[in-house]
């Protein structure tokens, strides 16, 4: 289909291309469950390629309004997702919106979601958004703030840890206790926080005159059986204990505490171990895990802002989250 220069795309034009009536676009936009699947996704389709958004159709923005907030999650495990969600409804209520939460890996379905003005803006923690859909979030001009990457302007903000300077501290903290051989159980990958972390672990290593070998840096997926299987599998393979263990997370933490205690390994007698958040259950196992606390709850609520902020009109911002160390029972210094 040829486009006249600086033209909107309008419905008709959709309907048009995928060969359907207005009101069956319609439908599929809005996502009303009158259509056959093969159907709407063709439409969706459609409406991406041509660029086409409902609520940027030559109508005000602020008439269109629906007074809700998106919050986009690729999963719902562990504490830090029911903290984070709590913290974004708390903040929507106090500013005067709604709070939708999808939670999906198909990021057709979410981008649809977005540009079929079901939300006012998007939240978003989902490693489904690639860069394609980020770009067409920023052509669309959709608010969005992203808590997953770093991505900033007119319409994106982002709310991010500082994951990399968290890394660095861990790695400092266990040098001071005068420990010299590590180990790393990383988080999800491709993952935002994972990846900081590891690297500002691993680079003040570095500097300090110590590498971490590739088999001391297990799997975890910021899950505590996925810990505990890994550091297990390590223990039955009789290499030889790490000084201390950095978890991308607490509940990885938690596992790897569980393996070297099933294992026969006293923590932190013999192996010191730290992990990342200070969720409520590092306070209550034994020994307690010494932490990163990352403020996350404050998070959700920094997201909101920023999001209502561009809903009103103002750019998007980078906002930062600087994370300080909560020693506990788990780590001890070293004897010489």
């Amino acid at each position: 289909m040829s486009k006249g220069i600086n033209r909107k795309i309008t419905i008709k034009d959709v309907a048009k291309e995928a060969g359907v009536s207005i009101s069956t676009v319609s439908n599929a936009l809005n996502n009303v469950n009158v259509l056959h699947p093969d159907t709407k996704e063709r439409i969706l389709e459609v409406a991406r390629r041509l660029n086409y958004t409902p609520n940027l159709n030559g109508r005000n923005l602020k008439a269109q309004a629906t007074g809700v907030i998106g919050l986009f999650l690729g999963a719902i495990r562990g504490p830090y997702y029911g903290e984070l969600s709590d913290s974004i409804y708390s903040a929507c209520i106090e500013k005067g919106y709604e709070l939708e939460i999808f939670l999906s890996s198909d990021s057709s379905h979410i981008v649809a979601n977005i540009l079929g003005h079901r939300v006012d803006g998007a939240i978003i923690l989902n490693s489904a958004v690639g860069k394609d859909q980020e770009e067409i979030l920023r052509s669309q001009g959709i608010p969005t703030v992203y808590i997953d990457r770093i991505l900033i302007d007119d319409k994106s903000a982002s709310v991010v840890f500082d994951s990399r300077s968290g890394g660095e501290q861990a790695a400092k903290f266990l040098l001071e206790l005068g420990h010299k051989s590590f180990m790393y159980i990383e988080g999800e990958e491709d993952n935002y926080d994972n990846n900081e972390r590891k690297q500002g672990f691993l680079d003040a290593l570095k500097r300090a005159g110590i590498e971490v070998k590739k088999d001391y840096i297990l799997k975890g997926a910021f899950e505590r059986l996925r810990a505990y299987n890994s550091v297990t599998d390590f223990l039955d393979s009789g290499k030889q204990l790490p000084d201390a263990i950095f978890a991308a997370n607490d509940l990885s933490a938690i596992g790897v505490t569980e393996a070297l205690r099933d294992g026969g390994v006293k923590v932190p007698e013999q192996v010191s171990v730290m992990g990342c958040d200070d969720i409520e259950t590092t306070r209550l196992v034994s020994p307690s895990i010494t932490t990163i606390r990352t403020f996350f709850e404050k998070q959700g609520a920094l997201a909101v802002e920023q999001l209502i902020r561009m809903i009103g009109g103002e750019p998007g911002e980078l906002v930062t989250l600087k994370g300080r160390i909560i020693p506990r029972d788990s780590t001890i210094a070293k004897d010489l």
